[in-house]
């Protein structure tokens, strides 16, 4: 599968805290495909689903914190990962998540 050395330009209005024109997801596809995939839309998931490998957006699932339970229980319904085995949904998690921020 071919991975993009380049973030799209239409995708760079996600990156706000990095300089997004220099962003290679090659060299960081957690962090693209975390900010993609939980603060995206539409267009932006689906260059994620067809630029990175299926096994590298399961495995950021399991190991990334920074997703919201919805968005981690949606991802884990649509790639088949066991809601136990995803970083945000872990009951440790989601309680220290409640108490700094409990809205």
């Amino acid at each position: 599968m071919y991975m993009d050395t380049s973030l799209p330009r239409q995708f760079r209005r996600f990156f706000w805290d990095v300089d997004a024109a220099r962003l290679n997801p090659a060299e960081h596809p957690q962090y693209v495909i975390n900010r993609l995939l939980d603060k995206g839309d539409l267009e932006a998931a689906r260059w994620v689903l067809r630029s990175f490998p299926k096994s590298t957006i399961i495995e950021t699932f399991k190991t990334i914190r920074d997703f919201s339970p919805w968005n981690g229980t949606f991802w884990a319904h649509y790639l088949g990962i066991p809601k136990g085995e995803v970083a945000c949904l872990h009951p440790s998690y989601r309680a220290m998540r409640r108490q700094l921020w409990p809205y």
